[in-house]
């Protein structure tokens, strides 16, 4: 099964293949289709954030992290950690076609009674490792996590997933330094940076330019690609498996809403309302376009 323990160790020690690729590139059109869907049948949503994501969650659930949707608390699991918590609705629909839950819960997105709030929540959501959305915390859990997993000597790998916007947060830093003391070379993290948050263009709010020279100073292991590439994302995380001694950070360069023609890019996408006729429309749209 693509994704699980067996997959995994084999794409460690394979380049992909260009069926792989091509199975990946579908796979993301579909998680992107879903995720629109899922916004779009609410009214309103975090559209941009979820959508600069796709490719990046589409590779770790289908090719480099273990998991087992029949049982999402296997201790000998990867753990993931969506610290941008307003993701969530990207997340939720891997998670759903990993089958951690019925495709039906999609529709209920941040409804009452849901089991899918629009910030991550580990108590309601099966696939879930750590509750998220205010911003820095998460990545501060993250990192507690994987100095856990030491401790216990659990090989598991932690994946965290943070903002450009999210970065602007102090503690952000606070963990970077943590995880770089004790030597958490079992982090594997991912910066989105599509270079906008709520206020407008992260440059302009508070600019974090060389963010990938940062990361390095802080005492990272570091590589910078595009996000959107499957080669490059999956060179990246094999590179950031072979490195030891300190923990690892992809900076992503993204598109905020990507892929869909009414948001892509836009600066006011952060949390967006369209209507369910916009989502189909964009959804034939993609379609046409494969």
């Amino acid at each position: 099964m693509p994704g699980s323990a067996d997959s995994a160790t084999r794409a460690e020690r394979e380049i992909m293949t260009a069926e792989e690729l091509r199975i990946l590139e579908a796979k993301a059109m579909d998680l992107r289709i879903k995720t629109i869907d899922a916004i779009g049948f609410l009214g309103v949503g975090h559209i941009g954030g979820s959508l600069s994501l796709i490719e990046l969650l589409t590779i770790l659930y289908y090719r480099h992290l273990k998991h087992d949707p029949a049982d999402p608390r296997l201790e000998s699991r990867d753990r993931l950690v969506l610290s941008k918590g307003h993701a969530g609705p990207a997340l939720y629909s891997t998670l759903a076609d990993r089958g951690f839950f019925p495709e039906e819960w999609l529709h209920t997105l941040n409804k009452g009674g849901t089991r899918l709030p629009s910030h991550c929540d580990r108590s309601k959501t099966p696939g879930i490792d750590m509750t998220t959305g205010s911003l820095g915390q998460g990545f501060s859990a993250a990192c507690g996590i994987a100095k856990a997993l030491k401790i216990k000597k659990n090989p598991a790998a932690l994946f965290a997933i943070i903002g450009d916007g999210e970065s602007n947060e102090g503690q952000i830093w606070e963990a970077a330094m943590f995880a770089a003391h004790n030597k958490l070379d079992n982090i594997i993290a991912f910066t989105d940076c599509n270079k906008l948050q709520i206020d407008g263009f992260t440059n302009e709010v508070l600019d974090l330019e060389n963010l990938d020279g940062k990361w390095a100073a802080f005492g990272w292991h570091t590589q910078r690609i595009n996000g959107h590439d499957f080669e490059a994302l999956d060179k990246a995380i094999l590179t950031a498996k072979a490195h030891s001694g300190q923990p690892h950070m992809i900076v992503m360069d993204t598109i905020k809403g990507k892929g869909a023609s009414f948001c892509e890019g836009l600066a006011t996408n952060h949390n967006m309302a369209y209507s369910y006729e916009k989502a189909l429309e964009v959804i034939a749209e993609i379609r046409g376009g494969k």
